[in-house]
């Protein structure tokens, strides 16, 4: 593809986008489906552009209205090349045809886009002084005036944390290989990597190398798992034979991880609402060489399957619906198409699940209750709520990290943001 090309492709995607409420990676994922002659290099160049500019939406947008233009996909295209790619006039110019656009080409510059230039080539910054706090931090106000509510004087640490591309974390299988080995294998074809922080099994990859085309990766040698993720089925602190369920195991993360914890002895069953999620996960596990995993979609049969092992799991995990706040490295749209009314669904959905999986819990087995959200009331006040409604239940001081309560935050940790409560039921 041609420069002019690819950046007709991304007015396209990006367009896509941002008239749907649906997760980008979806959207983008399936653009690349069905323009399958676009090459690899093509599609890094395009996803470059587009992610490019959906982690900068706001300050753009504010760039191009504060010019007195309109905010269009082809407006926020070009600011991003201008204030973020450093791209002079004459390099954009070239993304645009002189005269009869081709097949596959953008249409000429209009008058309004070429004022345009002319004024952010004045700005040549993406930040400005004028610009309001929320916009600076790329959230909607609503969510701005609650991330100070909680993080009070550390919010500009937390919030610029936030706002950097995420890490590369890898997850050793335990069950076929060791760390050492895998950071030698990485080594070995040109990757530099280096040990987690946090996790005995994290493996920390720098840049962004194609991990899925390795050979170790196909064999199920490592997954791709945030550190901080890990670090929620570390405090699960399972163990070889014991009797496991993660409630809303999703596509398998975090049973994976169990799993190998129990070195495949005893048993995890994995249930979802979603099907699709579940049948992505009994992939995983099977490339992972784990054997111990059942996979039940959450519906009427497996409902009453449940009914019947109520006051029998060791552990249950409880990876409960959350609004994701602590994940807006990797899902940088995330934050426009969150709203109150969603966290205060969210809080009720979390609630019942935490009600739910209290009586499947045997007397002196564990209740682990994780979000991927910054939000304390998400978090510590669901947990304090429903202690307070459960006289059976505490805080367990002998959770697998060594504390029931824990939180990851990108600024400080350098995973994304991740809360995990682990209770102890009285027998």
């Amino acid at each position: 593809m041609t420069p002019k090309a690819r950046f007709q492709a991304a007015v396209e995607l990006l367009g896509e986008v941002l008239q749907t409420d649906r997760p980008a990676d979806g959207i983008i994922n399936a653009y690349y489906r069905s323009h399958r002659f676009m090459g690899s290099t093509d599609r890094r160049a395009v996803g470059t552009l587009v992610w490019g500019v959906l982690r900068t939406r706001a300050r753009l947008s504010w760039q191009v209205e504060h010019a007195g233009a309109t905010v269009t996909p082809r407006a926020l295209l070009i600011a991003w090349r201008l204030l973020c790619e450093g791209a002079d006039r004459g390099e954009l110019l070239f993304s645009f045809p002189d005269g009869k656009p081709g097949p596959y080409d953008p249409k000429s510059l209009s008058a309004g886009e070429t004022r345009l230039i002319d004024a952010l080539e004045k700005v040549n910054a993406l930040d400005h002084p004028e610009m309001p706090d929320a916009v600076r931090y790329e959230l909607p106000d609503w969510l701005y005036e609650r991330m100070v509510r909680e993080f009070g004087d550390r919010t500009f640490e937390e919030l610029e944390a936030l706002l950097r591309e995420a890490p590369l974390d890898l997850r050793v299988n335990t069950l076929k290989t060791t760390r050492d080995d895998v950071l030698a294998l990485l080594e070995e074809r040109g990757i530099t990597a280096e040990a987690g922080t946090h996790s005995p099994w994290a493996v920390r990859v720098s840049g962004r190398p194609n991990i899925a085309a390795l050979p170790a990766f196909q064999e199920g040698l490592f997954e791709v798992q945030d550190e901080g993720s890990q670090m929620i089925a570390l405090a699960a602190g399972v163990k070889p034979g014991q009797s496991v369920l993660d409630l809303c195991a999703g596509a398998g993360g975090k049973t994976l991880a169990m799993a190998q914890m129990m070195n495949n002895k005893g048993s995890v069953t994995a249930t979802d609402v979603s099907e699709k999620r579940l049948s992505r996960a009994r992939v995983r596990l099977q490339r992972a060489g784990v054997h111990n995993v059942t996979c039940r979609p959450l519906e009427s049969e497996t409902n009453r399957w449940l009914k019947r092992r109520q006051g029998s799991f060791d552990v249950v995990l409880v990876d409960a619906p959350c609004s994701g706040t602590g994940t807006f490295r990797r899902n940088p749209d995330a934050r426009w198409r969150l709203w109150p009314r969603h966290i205060d669904r969210l809080r009720t959905e979390q609630t019942a699940l935490l009600e739910r999986a209290a009586t499947l819990v045997k007397p002196g087995g564990r209740l682990v209750y994780a979000t991927c959200s910054v939000l304390g009331e998400e978090n510590e006040a669901r947990v304090s709520e429903f202690l307070a409604t459960r006289a059976d239940y505490s805080l367990d001081p002998e959770a697998g990290t060594g504390a029931p309560l824990l939180r990851f935050s990108p600024s400080r940790d350098g995973t994304d943001g991740f809360f995990v409560a682990v209770l102890k039921r009285d027998g």
